[in-house]
């Protein structure tokens, strides 16, 4: 290894690189290549850079006639350094939202999940709207393209929340976006109410149509959650049809997902048939006597006929990733239309009057007949000063400076056009072309109104057939263990400790479900709730098995224990709240010997009374008599409780149930009897003394 070592050039080692440096700044340069250039939208236009290159595609193409697919991919394969595949994909994805292209052909089904038919067989043009909305050449940023030969658009001048329109999902290095799409015309009214300086909210709408839960969007931000359901409704006395899927999901999964369901016996089915085409319908036949309602809840608990999206606004911004709210994001969009529309109506404004003062010109140059001093010019540069000269009495009722290539544009006018000219067109024309520059001058002035009227043209023209398709709802919340069917059956072997649905040789406990908590009590004070499995061993000598669900929380538990294995004997009389499963809950002081002496549950209306026997003593006069748990308030599982003996108990038994409610009415009544007693005694001891 000396050797080796000996034979390194040091000069050599000047180019030696490190591979963690390396893989550190490459590493970094995917991610943000990732992030910026793939699967993240930019805030400008609500576009990904492959569906910024179609469109720009799309529109260099456009004639009014549809293209193959193929075609437009091929050609924005100048603009995207990616292969076909990827671009085809990506187009279908567009068209599918049914608002910037025009589709011919088969694009597959957004309800059975069926793919495109392949490039080369379906064909596309942009829409109207598309046309309107997305481009204009005079307002676009442009770039070289990935190889330097073409140019194409940094951001698109799109004057639409196109984002938050279509929604947009993707994963990059490190983060990932999930933005939900929302109704056409909620948005253009968000637009206006927030021009207007009116509050506005937005929830998201989906074209598979359901209801949503928006209760916890949460605006579209980190953390929050929407529940999306599909539309189930009673077909006939024993079948359920469903018309409409939650977004995210196909036919082909939600009935996979049914049928699972149904092997796991969640739901009960007899057969399911798809007959989806353009809509969606589902029959789900079911078993006789099931119940429709029952079956309806089972879908929503245990199949994809409900899910849970999160969404995550995350967005391209200034390069770099930001996260917004869909009101932000809204109103960003609306800014950057107001400030479109004004670099339009500035850019027009400036067309006009250009207009407007080359028609001066020549109306000046033809109507003077300036061209007539310019015969006998022998050079170009005479000809240009008598040109100039000529004006010069006119400048003053020009709206420009009087340049150059004004008079070169003098020069070129041809004999025909003289000879044609009629001035009382070209007043028209000037006037015309001022009635128009004044009109962009006050729209310019009332920016706002201007846009407000943008988008209600928008609205007037596009969102007719866009009506939302989503019913905002609220869900009552499914308990999936009250729904269950309870197919499973419980067992407990007391003696030897263990709980479970394989122990069909012991004690039947009860019916339950995979999904239900069972309460286990034991004779040494250990209180445990765990999940219902095969079979578990819980502690030897059980004194109680339940299931615990809602209902266990209003159970009242009676219980008389030994503290310690001589000592005091305690009695309490508790309820069970909150419970951490699998956890040891020591209902007794901990003490080593501690044994419980007598244990039962109640309704809270109902308490035991139960009768005490001591060990015989020479001491002890009294060895029996009855304790009443109607005596003792209901406390937590860890109250110490209330004394009974400290002597030696040689056993409890059970007497009688007594109805705390009857108990206090009989309390009260004594405690009337005892208060009419006293004053009758108290009146008749007055009379005695007055008489």
């Amino acid at each position: 290894m000396s050797d080796l070592n000996d034979n390194i050039n040091i000069e050599d080692s000047n180019y030696l690189t490190k591979v963690g440096g390396m893989y550190k700044e490459w590493f970094l340069d995917y991610a943000s290549y990732v992030i910026l250039e793939r699967a993240v939208p930019d805030l400008m236009d609500g576009l990904k850079p492959v569906q910024r290159r179609i469109l720009h595609s799309m529109f260099d193409l456009e004639d009014g006639r549809y293209n193959k697919v193929a075609n437009i991919v091929g050609h924005t394969m100048q603009y995207h350094p990616h292969g076909d595949a990827s671009i085809s994909d990506a187009i279908v994805q567009v068209g599918q939202k049914e608002l910037l292209i025009d589709m011919q052909g088969n694009w597959g089904n957004i309800y059975t999940g069926d793919r495109a038919a392949a490039s080369r067989y379906i064909e596309a043009r942009l829409s109207k709207f598309a046309l309107e909305v997305v481009f204009n050449p005079k307002t676009t940023n442009w770039q070289l393209s990935y190889d330097g030969r073409k140019k194409e658009p940094i951001h698109l001048p799109v004057k639409f929340p196109l984002l938050l329109a279509q929604g947009a999902e993707g994963i990059a290095v490190g983060l990932s976006t999930k933005i939900l799409p929302h109704n056409f015309n909620e948005l253009i009214d968000g637009s206006i109410k927030y021009l207007k300086g009116r509050s506005f909210k937005l929830f998201p709408d989906f074209q598979t149509g359901g209801s949503i839960d928006v209760s916890n969007y949460n605006d579209g931000n980190r953390g929050g959650r929407v529940k999306v359901r599909a539309t189930v409704e009673k077909y006939d006395k024993n079948t359920i049809v469903i018309k409409e899927i939650p977004y995210g999901t196909t036919t082909a999964s939600l009935i996979e997902s049914i049928i699972k369901a149904s092997e796991k016996g969640k739901v009960k089915i007899k057969k399911i048939e798809d007959n989806t085409s353009a809509e969606v319908e589902i029959l789900v036949y079911l078993p006789s006597g099931s119940s429709i309602q029952k079956t309806i809840d089972s879908l929503f608990a245990f199949t994809q006929c409900q899910v849970s999206i999160s969404p995550l606004c995350c967005i391209i911004s200034d390069n770099k990733p930001q996260f917004l709210g869909v009101r932000d994001i809204l109103k960003i969009s609306t800014d950057n239309t107001k400030d479109l529309l004004k670099k339009e109506l500035e850019i027009q404004l400036d067309e006009l009057e250009n207009q407007w003062h080359s028609i001066s010109l020549e109306r000046i140059f033809i109507e003077n007949r300036i061209y007539r001093d310019i015969e006998e010019k022998t050079t170009w540069d005479e000809v240009l000063s008598t040109i100039d000269s000529g004006l010069d009495p006119f400048k003053s009722k020009l709206k420009k400076d009087v340049t150059v290539d004004d008079i070169k544009k003098l020069t070129e006018i041809p004999i025909r056009k003289i000879s044609k000219f009629d001035l009382d067109k070209v007043k028209d024309k000037l006037n015309s072309i001022e009635v128009n520059i004044e009109e962009v001058k006050n729209n310019l002035n009332h920016l706002v109104d201007f846009t407000i009227q943008y988008f209600t043209h928008l609205k007037k023209h596009y969102g007719k057939d866009r009506k939302r398709k989503t019913i905002v709802d609220e869900f009552d919340e499914l308990d999936k263990k009250t729904i269950s069917i309870k197919n499973y059956k419980l067992y407990v072997n007391k003696a030897e400790g263990f709980v479970g649905t394989s122990l069909k040789k012991d004690e039947f406990v009860c019916d339950c479900s995979d999904l239900d908590d069972v309460i286990v009590f034991t004779s040494d004070g250990i209180m445990k709730v765990v999940k219902v499995d095969n079979k578990l061993f819980l502690g030897r000598d059980i004194l109680h098995v339940s299931l615990f669900n809602s209902k266990s929380k209003e159970t009242v538990y009676n219980l008389i224990y030994r503290d310690g294995k001589n000592g005091t004997s305690y009695m309490k009389r508790f309820k069970i709240s909150g419970v951490i499963r699998d956890k040891d809950y020591n209902l007794t002081q901990g003490k080593e010997g501690s044994e419980v002496l007598y244990f039962s549950e109640n309704s809270k209306d109902e308490a035991d009374v139960v009768n005490v026997y001591l060990r015989k003593r020479a001491s002890l006069k009294k060895l029996k008599w009855e304790v009443d748990f109607a005596d003792l308030t209901t406390k937590g599982r860890d109250s110490k409780g209330n004394i009974v003996t400290k002597y030696n108990v040689r056993k409890i038994s059970y007497k009688e149930k007594n109805k705390i409610g009857e108990k206090i009415k009989k309390i009260k009544q004594i405690e009337v009897n005892d208060e009419q007693e006293v004053k009758s005694n108290d009146d008749e001891t007055q009379t005695k003394f007055e008489f």
